[in-house]
């Protein structure tokens, strides 16, 4: 933690965990391998979390894309969320943090993943000291469709007029209108692209990108990417 000013720890941080598949490849592993050893960075990155206070940390953990990749990879993440959920929840629980999912639930996510996601915000909704939100089935494009669609029918009922639809409605909205706006974006694996993620809060995020592969993070990464924040000017479009 050396150089974080613990007094201005941002209150919402978003990871876009990448770089599982190439690191399996640089060490001749298959790329679900990859994906499984992602897993002690984002629980290393948890306790750092936590450890410094931070509030809300959102976790891009499968986008509406990812359904591109192979037939085999999508089956093992499938199974590797639900897994997780299974192995990791009541640690979590115990340790007071929320655990929430934002995305599309429905189509093609299998009932068992469903399932435990609802027994999992479930069972830590009371928790408020961090809120570790997994994107999953998540697109920011697809996020504002069903917004768009959310609003849509509250016109077409009568409970909202078009004229009043602003920034705030749309907002309230979205799939946690609760959720503050990340303060900082950081990416990993040296990508410089924000990949459809959280489209509409990360208008005003300052953005972290590192080279390091998300297999390798751990927190100090997360206190670099913090400490750099902390070093920036948020304007915020004034001067």
């Amino acid at each position: 933690m050396a150089g974080l000013d613990l007094a201005r720890i941002p209150a919402h941080v978003a990871v876009v965990m990448d770089g599982n598949g190439r690191w399996a490849q640089q060490r001749g592993l298959k790329r679900t391998d990859g994906h499984a050893a992602g897993e002690e960075a984002l629980f290393d990155t948890v306790d750092g979390a936590l450890d410094i206070g931070l509030k809300w940390l959102t976790v891009f953990a499968f986008s509406t894309e990812n359904w591109r990749r192979p037939l085999d990879e999508v089956r093992y993440l499938m199974g590797f969320n639900e897994r997780l959920l299974l192995n990791r929840r009541d640690d979590l629980n115990r340790r007071g943090v929320r655990v929430r999912f934002i995305g599309r639930r429905h189509g093609r996510v299998p009932g068992r993943v469903r399932k435990r996601i609802d027994e999992t915000e479930a069972l830590t909704q009371g928790n408020r000291r961090m809120t570790l939100t997994f994107a999953f089935n998540y697109g920011g494009r697809a996020e504002l469709v069903d917004a768009a669609r959310s609003i849509a029918k509250s016109v077409a009922d009568g409970s909202l007029k078009p004229d009043k639809i602003d920034d705030r409605v749309l907002a309230r909205h979205l799939y946690a209108p609760d959720m503050p706006d990340p303060d900082l974006l950081v990416r990993t694996s040296g990508e410089f692209r924000i990949s459809n993620f959280l489209l509409w809060q990360l208008a005003y995020s300052e953005l972290v990108f590192t080279d390091v592969l998300w297999p390798d993070f751990r927190q100090a990464n997360l206190f670099e990417a913090i400490a750099e924040f902390q070093n920036r000017n948020r304007r915020f479009g004034s001067v």
